[in-house]
């Protein structure tokens, strides 16, 4: 009896426990709330390339020499109400750390981008490779059919030797008074 109940209150609206909605499977779910702001990924990579390279730059050690010079005379130069950091100097130092502490991973996620597409250009010259290599190959292969097939072919050579031999041949007997023969012919002789 009680599983019938708890059917009855499963399939009447209203009653017990709230029935779970169907999801269909034919259309995507609805997005779900986020907690994080989203961002995306590429751009950030792109921006921490950026910085990554302004911080590797004469330009960049020029501005950060200029800040911190300028902010070490007004702090030690300027009237003593309007230094806002003065002579430890523990707000320069903070920022400086700061700007680190920003420094360092960007500049990991540059140099992990710049290792990703380095993987993928080795991947792409390797398959060229073993195309080359494949290509190598078969052109000596080729080459080597060929040079099998030149062995039974007439070369110029061969048949140079060949008509030097039958202008001799011809030359003699013109020379004797006999008639020239064809060289697969017996002579009258029988031979």
């Amino acid at each position: 009896m009680a599983g019938e109940e708890r059917e009855r209150a499963i399939r009447q609206p209203g009653a017990g426990a709230a029935p779970r909605p169907r999801t269909r499977l034919d259309q995507p779910r609805a997005p779900r709330p986020r907690l994080l702001p989203a961002y995306d990924p590429e751009a950030f990579g792109r921006f921490s390339e950026r910085f990554a390279r302004f911080l590797g730059t004469g330009r960049f050690i020029v501005w950060m020499t200029v800040v911190i010079v300028v902010w070490l005379l007004w702090n030690i130069f300027a009237p003593p109400d309007l230094r806002w950091d003065p002579y430890p100097f523990i707000f320069l130092t903070l920022v400086l750390s700061l700007q680190a502490s920003y420094a360092a991973p960007l500049i990991l996620l540059a140099q992990n981008r710049q290792d990703d597409r380095d993987r993928v250009n080795l991947e792409q010259d390797r398959k060229q490779n073993e195309r080359s290599i494949a290509d190598t190959e078969y052109l000596t292969r080729e080459i080597a059919a060929l040079r099998v097939n030149l062995g039974e072919v007439a070369t110029r050579d061969w048949i140079r030797s060949e008509l030097q031999d039958l202008l001799k041949d011809i030359d003699g007997r013109v020379y004797t008074g006999r008639p020239a023969a064809r060289r697969d012919e017996p002579d009258g002789r029988g031979r």
